[in-house]
């Protein structure tokens, strides 16, 4: 676990305009100095990750969301009081002065107070926001542990803080409140319902012209060998076929029953969505790992509780059936 002395390298890491990984409740972060244009453009150089793509900026406090965004309505102060600090995003109008290159050009901004200790820690002795996207090259799976970070990137981020494993596994979710109705952006392990009774209103459809979200790419936290998800019994056939065509599967499972056949690797899922959640990236890299030619997921359950899970395997899905790093 990072200690002080850690935490204040970091800090005078991120002075200097440098990057530190750092761990937060959901995964695990890529962070730099968010008003540093120079520092944060290091984050899309050594990701890979589009310019046009905006990142978060992650706050030690709510108190200093008006050092970043021009207008907070009341809705804001409703979320962070049930949420902040926690896994939740909120998108609203940026304020002058905040850099196209954390907006990704767009006149919003990207805003979250997490609960980490580390990372209010880190936040708090900073001062200031830090920009920080997931730590991982851009489309990938997400990093929940240091050792994730060092082994995707090596000494191209100058500081990594240890605050062991990410809790809850997945990254936030992301509400649009920068204009009339709310939006959900991205679903996260807060649900859906929960924003919804926070707000007192329905989260509205977002339309075609919705702010740029990050995650929010029809391809995403992908892993490397093709990935397909299939329902019940059709991931186990799925996966037989394969295996009598040659291929070596990787399955990721709900159901214990497996082919009693060579070439298939068998990974039993958690049981319960926030076991899931917790564990699916690691499961991610470590079926990635195996020198498989295919993933098999099964696909779990279609409950609102499941909702932010579903939606990363189904763009894990797309990102990894032809390797493209969308």
């Amino acid at each position: 676990m990072a200690s002080g002395l850690d935490i204040q390298r970091a800090v005078s890491v991120l002075r200097a305009g440098g990057l530190v990984a750092f761990p937060t409740e959901t995964v695990y972060g890529l962070g730099a100095d968010a008003s540093n244009a120079a520092a944060v453009r290091r984050i899309f150089e050594v990701k890979g990750r589009p310019a046009a793509h905006p990142v978060i900026v992650h706050l030690a406090d709510p108190a200093q969301l008006a050092d970043w965004a021009r207008e907070i309505p009341d809705a804001v102060r409703r979320l962070a009081r049930k949420f902040w600090p926690g896994p939740l995003t909120i998108i609203l109008k940026r304020a002058t002065g905040v850099s196209d290159v954390v907006t990704g050009g767009q006149d919003t901004v990207a805003l979250r107070v997490p609960s980490h200790p580390v990372a209010q820690q880190l936040l708090a002795r900073f001062g200031s926001g830090i920009a920080a996207p997931s730590a991982n090259r851009h489309g990938r799976v997400s990093a929940t542990t240091a050792e994730h970070v060092r082994r995707e990137f090596g000494a191209a981020v100058d500081c990594v803080l240890d605050g062991g494993e990410a809790g809850i596994g997945i990254e936030s979710a992301i509400v649009d409140l920068s204009r009339a109705a709310p939006l959900l952006l991205r679903p996260g392990w807060i649900t859906a319902a929960e924003i919804e009774a926070a707000l007192g209103t329905a989260l509205a459809a977002p339309p075609a012209d919705a702010p740029r979200a990050p995650g929010t790419l029809a391809a995403h936290y992908a892993p490397r060998t093709p990935l397909a998800l299939a329902e019940g019994n059709l991931a186990l056939e799925l996966a037989a076929s394969l295996a009598r065509q040659g291929k070596r599967v990787a399955v990721l499972a709900r159901a214990t029953a497996r082919p009693l056949q060579p070439g298939i690797e068998w990974h039993i899922a958690p049981p319960d969505a926030a076991g899931y959640a917790h564990a699916l990236y690691s499961c991610l890299r470590r079926l990635d790992e195996a020198g498989c030619d295919a993933i098999v997921v099964e696909k779990p359950p279609q409950a609102p509780e499941w909702a932010a899970i579903n939606d990363r395997l189904a763009r894990a899905a797309a990102g990894s059936s032809d390797g493209d790093e969308t």
